[in-house]
């Protein structure tokens, strides 16, 4: 089968010798699906999830070939310099997954629901989750907890609307917890996990996120369940997430052992912005050619 690169939403044919640089090819330019990471999963293929925010962002990713784009709650940290995720409104997730689904094309592109919009009762969470489906047009909503809220997460399904569910470590609990350490590493807890994945998966969720827990722990679930299993920060699992702030090396701060960064953005972009001041106060830009 012919390889195709994406790029800005345009079908590229590649030549076979491009094999090298697999991460930016994908052998299936069709929209992706929650049926096809189930299909993903059956095949053995692993799922490539990663966030974005706004528009320019969410297109590069999309043309890089990425399965799933995340428009999480962590655009409180990344994009508004909160401590934690708590403080996003819905209004503000509405903007940022609105500005996201206009650039992509390929991708999945799922809506974390924010503290607060699915917590009080169900018939809350479900008026707020179609708000978020109808404003934004995502393919898709993530909502942090387990038995706890399986009967919102019963009534959003109810209303058509895809739902992936997220356990172990859970930023919105960070008040309750107190802490971002591992989470699950007791029988007890564990146990809980792998009940809530299956009462999620069995409510109807199309896939779960598992967080900072043991990696034995999520080799067990990916095992039992058969929706796919996306970790971060809990070793080999059926996908992968990070935010893309994180991996691109924009943010120095944060560096938990997870984090693998892929770039040095930071270094770049404050090397090129100090040029630029340079070049301003020297008078050397804007040259006679840059200038009409």
């Amino acid at each position: 089968m012919q390889k195709i690169c994406l790029f800005a939403g345009i079908r590229v044919p590649l030549h076979e010798n491009f094999d090298a640089m697999a991460g930016y090819l994908v052998d299936d330019a069709r929209k992706v699906t929650t049926h096809r990471l189930i299909e993903m999963k059956q095949q053995g293929k692993k799922i490539a999830m990663l966030t974005a925010y706004d528009y320019t962002m969410a297109r590069i990713v999309d043309g890089a070939g990425m399965d799933i784009i995340l428009v999480g709650d962590s655009a409180s940290n990344v994009m508004a310099g909160s401590f934690t995720t708590l403080p996003v409104t819905l209004d503000q997730m509405i903007y940022h997954a609105k500005a996201v689904v206009r650039g992509t094309q390929r991708a999945l592109v799922v809506c974390d629901m924010p503290f607060g919009s699915y917590q009080v009762n169900p018939t809350e969470g479900v008026t707020n989750a179609i708000r978020i489906m109808k404003e934004t047009h995502c393919d898709a909503l993530k909502l942090e907890g387990g038995v706890e809220i399986i009967d919102t997460v019963r009534k959003i399904l109810d209303a058509g609307i895809p739902v992936c569910g997220h356990l172990g470590l859970t930023p919105q609990s960070i008040n309750k917890f107190g802490t971002y350490a591992v989470r699950a590493r007791e029988e007890a807890e564990a146990e809980k996990l792998i009940s809530d994945a299956h009462a999620l998966e069995e409510a109807g969720c199309f896939a779960i996120v598992l967080e900072k827990i043991p990696a034995a722990l999520t080799q067990r679930v990916c095992k039992e369940l058969r929706i796919p299993v996306i970790g971060i920060g809990g070793g080999p699992a059926d996908g992968q997430v990070l935010v893309i702030h994180d991996m691109l090396g924009m943010n120095q701060g944060f560096s938990p052992k997870f984090l693998r960064r892929y770039a040095d953005l930071y270094t770049v972009m404050t090397d090129a912005i100090g040029r630029y001041i340079t070049d301003v106060k020297s008078c050397d830009f804007p040259s006679a050619d840059e200038s009409y």
